[in-house]
């Protein structure tokens, strides 16, 4: 979220010339993935169903606004769900983390097999979308946030 206030007032900024995920899109795919976890460890249906469309897997951002909710509504879902499914972790046991998954998404069955590999899995897949937030703040010609411990 760090990043994410540095480009706020910009999150249609494709990260390349040639487009990408804009900081909007990202947010709103982990908040949709993070919503899918909840579901998928047990915690209940997806809230965020209805954006599947919008952010699931192999969706294409575009720069028309007016086809996603606003940003403030898309951070407010992610941090709610991320909570969630924090809280969820804190709850298990190590034993836990070895049970397998009741569903696993399509094509991503090994990564999603475990409680413990589905949420390795999640902690990656949101390090990667970082990224591309950074892209898109590098885009803008804004200078990247550094985080505390980083050595550059």
């Amino acid at each position: 979220m760090r990043s994410l206030k540095t480009i706020e007032d910009a999150p249609l900024t494709f990260p390349t010339e040639n487009g990408g995920c804009h900081p909007l899109w990202v947010v709103g795919h982990l908040a949709f993935v993070e919503g899918l976890t909840h579901e998928l460890l047990g915690g209940g249906a997806n809230p965020l169903a209805g954006w599947a469309a919008l952010f699931g897997q192999d969706t294409v951002p575009t720069a028309d606004a007016a086809q996603y909710p606003a940003l403030p509504e898309v951070r407010a879902q992610y941090v709610l769900l991320r909570k969630r499914n924090l809280a969820l972790l804190e709850s298990m046991t190590e034993a836990d983390l070895d049970k397998p998954t009741p569903w696993q998404p399509k094509g991503l069955e090994e990564h999603f097999a475990t409680y413990g590999k589905a949420l390795l899995t999640v902690a990656l897949h949101q390090t990667a979308h970082r990224a591309q937030i950074t892209d898109a703040i590098r885009a803008a010609g804004r200078a990247t946030p550094v985080l505390a411990g980083a050595s550059a």
